[in-house]
């Protein structure tokens, strides 16, 4: 407990503050809702619950942050709404926290070869996201590989081969309808012997159907497994943050199938609601890992739980 007191204090990344600007007009109407009612009573909770699920937190997870911040107020006998904004912000942190120390930083072990699948629908920002993170990582001086193994979506190799040029990085790709794992093999075959330190795969995002599309990814992830000691260091779940609980249902629909191990959440930079953040971790207890906060190769940041309540809360919290 205790967030509330520091988030404004501190330097933060503005990026978040431009990014979640749709986020703030939601919850525009917050201070509004603690500064005018009187008393905290059923309708006050009624309103306070509407104002969340309009910024896509999510029912359930509004749900249970209403029964949580019920205990919280009869605890410390808070009995005005205006005081209540130390307590939301607190417990905001508390739903994405969850007691637990979350690392956004990727799992990369030194001298070993780091392989990161990248799964989630057509159209989320796969593609862009592996050319973002490339740019990233070789600015981090390591040797990268981006392998095209989506090979059933029309464009998809050449626009993934696009982004490695951007970045500055080595492209490995076939002709399209090869084998995917047949791709993934070649390319960790050269990967070990020429010593790369990453190796970042794309991956289909539709095929005939959900159980064709997962069974591929399970072969692609076998594959990896038995060429790479420990398999891949993440399995990254992109998701855009602009579908809102569409997006939830992507992340429910692979962390069943794909052992998902973190989050990428793009378009986070206008439209987005941002608050799908928050039911993604209480959802599915899955670290966001980095969000798209713009189109430029710079604009994949990691994820940082106080820049991005800051952003939620900046124009009427904490002045």
């Amino acid at each position: 407990m205790g967030f509330f007191k520091n988030l404004f204090s501190k330097k933060k990344n503005e990026k978040y503050t431009l990014g979640l600007h749709k986020s703030r007009e939601t919850l525009g109407s917050l201070r509004k809702l603690l500064q005018s009612n009187p008393t905290i009573d059923e309708d006050f909770f009624m309103e306070l619950e509407e104002i969340f699920i309009q910024a896509d937190i999510g029912v359930e997870t509004v749900l249970d942050f209403m029964d949580t911040l019920r205990k919280v107020i009869k605890t410390k006998q808070i009995v005005e709404p205006k005081d209540l904004e130390e307590t939301i912000v607190d417990e905001l942190f508390n739903v994405y926290l969850q007691d637990e120390i979350v690392i956004a930083d990727l799992n990369y072990e030194p001298g070993e070869l780091n392989v990161y699948l990248f799964v989630g629908v057509n159209g989320v920002g796969k593609t862009t996201s592996i050319g973002k993170l490339a740019y990233q990582l070789k600015n981090d001086k390591k040797k990268v590989l981006v392998v095209a193994g989506d090979t059933f979506r029309a464009g998809a190799i050449e626009q993934l081969n696009v982004w490695a040029k951007r970045a500055g990085v080595d492209f490995f790709g076939k002709a399209p309808g090869t084998d995917p794992s047949s791709v993934i093999y070649d390319a960790l075959v050269k990967a070990k012997k020429e010593h790369y330190d990453v190796v970042l795969c794309d991956t289909a995002g539709r095929l005939q159907n959900k159980t064709n599309l997962m069974a591929e990814l399970s072969k692609m992830r076998r594959v990896i497994e038995r060429e790479v000691s420990g398999g891949p260091k993440e399995t990254l779940l992109v998701i855009d943050a602009t579908t809102g609980q569409n997006g939830l249902k992507q992340a429910e629909v692979f962390n069943e199938s794909t052992q998902v191990t973190g989050v990428i959440l793009t378009k986070l930079d206008g439209s987005a609601k941002g608050g799908i953040v928050l039911a993604i971790r209480h959802l599915y207890k899955l670290p966001i890992k980095y969000v798209g906060l713009g189109e430029k190769i710079e604009d994949l940041v990691l994820f940082d739980i106080e820049d991005y309540i800051y952003g939620l809360f900046r124009d009427f919290f904490g002045d």
